[in-house]
Order: structure tokens, then C-alpha cells, then sequence
């Protein structure tokens, strides 16, 4: 996890560790190989040539180790235990709160945790169970089930509509201010081929968070998309152009081949799928 993360407060946040505690493990594994594993640069750490030669056999060693642990997860037949769901963060935050609610009541013996990311978790790693994502997945161990299709709806506050003319079609948007959630400028291009015109200076202001981006939205700051399903419920914002045909996106539900003979995994899979689809 430190080669990975190039640093030891970095591997310490993703192992849930803290940094000394992990610092100390590093220097022992050093001590014990006789081998030194890393170099310290400023406050980096890369690995050093005997370091790169043993990571292709600790990787082996974990894979394997993740491949006996899917294995066996997947045979469990108990609906007692833990299940990590990967979602995005709007996922997380506005849609999840019902099902998981719903799946409590169901079977409160299952304890849930929500990885809220909209960077994709590796299944294949254990990151997570089950993941809900806006890609079907391309790797040949993981199922997927596409759930629909959803649209996403350009959204702002009234105020904001009034103040850039109460635009009627997508090129009166073209001196409009947006908030970009995206760390290039493809959110651009998508519109841009629906006819908007946009430069980047139309995305005055970046933001990675949807939560956050959706609260500059909601303060007037611009015009943000989003899940209808989640924009439509919110009083302070509408939809920018409520007669244009709003961009189209899948949501699939993935989860590792293994896992599907997991009795505990399948409850909340089903249970995901039946939500997800209303």
C-alpha cells in the first residue's frame, strides 16, 4: 500500500492506520529482510530497486489472498456480516438513505458500510461487494445488471434562470456560468455537442464533490447537472431548459462473480436492484 500511495500518510489514510504505527511496520519488515525497501524524498517515499523486485510477488501473495477471501465470502450462506457498497457521492448522499433504511428493518443482523467515492472502488481488490456505477464494467470476473436509464437535468436557482435572460434553448446558454465537475473539460464537450457554445471560461468555478458542487448551485452560483430522480426533489432549484431533452446515463450494479453465491450479498444485490429501478 505505500508503493501505491508514494507516501506513508497517504498508504496510513487508505489502511486506517496512523502514520507512526505504519512508519514502524515498514522499519521492522526493513530490519527483518535486511533489505532496504524504500527512499525517503522529502515527503514521498519511492521504492528502491530491491524494493521494486519483491512488490511483483507481494502483489502475488495479495491477490491470492483476495481470491481465497472472495471464495469463501462467497459460499457464506449467513445473512449475519458485513457488506460495502460503493456508490458515488449524490448516490451516497441522496438515494442510498431510503433503501438502506428499507434493508435494516429487513435484516437488521447485515451491517453496512458505504464507500461514497466517484472514483470506481476495485471490486476485484475487496474495495467493495457491490458497487453502483454510471459504466458497465469491462472486466471479465465482475456481473452486472443494468438497472434503466436516467436522465440528467442542468439545474439552478430562479434567480439565476431570471438573471442570464430565462433561456429558452441550449445556445442562450452560451454566456451562462457553470460549475464544473469535471477535472478536464469532457462535461463541456457533452454540451457543447448539444448545441451550447461553451468556452472555459463558462466554468468559472471547479469542484470534484457533487454535494458541493449541488450547494453552489443551490446558492445561485451557476448551473450544475444532475440525477433527475434527485434535482426534481429540491424546492430552491428547476430545471435551466424544462422543454430540451435532458443527456441519458445508465446506472449498473456490479458486484464480483464470486460473491454471487454469497446468500447475504444477494439479499442486498436484489434489494438495490428493485430500488434503484423506481
Amino acid at each position: 500500500m505505500t508503493a501505491e500511495e508514494g507516501s506513508l500518510s497517504a498508504a496510513a489514510r487508505a489502511l486506517g492506520m496512523t502514520q507512526p504505527t505504519l512508519g514502524r511496520q515498514v522499519d521492522a519488515l526493513e530490519q527483518e529482510l535486511e533489505v532496504v525497501l524504500f527512499e525517503r524524498l522529502g515527503r514521498g517515499m519511492s521504492l528502491t530497486p530491491s524494493g521494486m523486485e519483491l512488490l511483483e510477488h507481494v502483489r502475488a501473495m495479495g491477490d491470492a489472498a483476495n481470491r481465497v477471501s472472495l471464495s469463501a465470502t462467497g459460499q457464506s450462506q449467513s445473512i449475519e456480516g458485513k457488506i460495502c457498497i460503493a456508490a458515488s457521492e449524490a448516490y451516497a448522499t441522496h438515494l442510498l438513505p431510503d433503501i438502506i433504511k428499507k434493508l435494516r428493518i429487513m435484516e437488521p443482523k447485515i451491517e453496512i458500510e458505504i464507500v461514497a467515492s466517484n472514483s470506481p472502488s476495485d471490486l476485484r481488490r475487496r474495495e467493495a461487494d457491490i458497487a453502483i456505477r454510471n459504466f458497465r464494467p469491462t472486466e471479465p470476473d465482475l456481473i452486472a445488471k443494468k438497472i434503466r436509464d436516467v436522465p440528467a437535468v442542468l439545474y439552478a436557482t430562479p434567480e439565476y434562470i431570471n438573471s442570464i435572460g430565462n433561456p429558452k434553448v441550449p445556445y442562450d446558454l452560451r454566456n451562462a456560468d457553470f460549475i464544473n465537475i469535471d477535472t478536464g473539460f469532457g462535461y463541456m464537450e457533452a454540451l457543447n455537442a448539444m448545441g451550447m457554445s461553451l468556452t472555459p471560461a463558462n466554468f468559472p468555478i471547479h469542484i470534484t464533490n457533487f454535494s458541493a458542487m449541488w450547494a453552489f448551485v443551490k446558492n445561485g452560483l451557476g448551473i450544475g447537472i444532475l440525477d433527475a430522480s434527485i434535482g426534481n426533489k429540491e424546492p430552491l432549484v428547476k430545471p435551466v431548459l424544462p422543454d430540451f431533452e435532458p443527456l441519458m446515463f445508465p446506472i449498473w450494479l456490479v458486484a464480483h462473480r464470486e460473491l454471487t453465491t454469497s446468500r447475504r450479498i444477494r439479499i442486498v444485490f436484489d434489494l438495490l436492484a428493485k430500488e434503484l429501478a423506481i
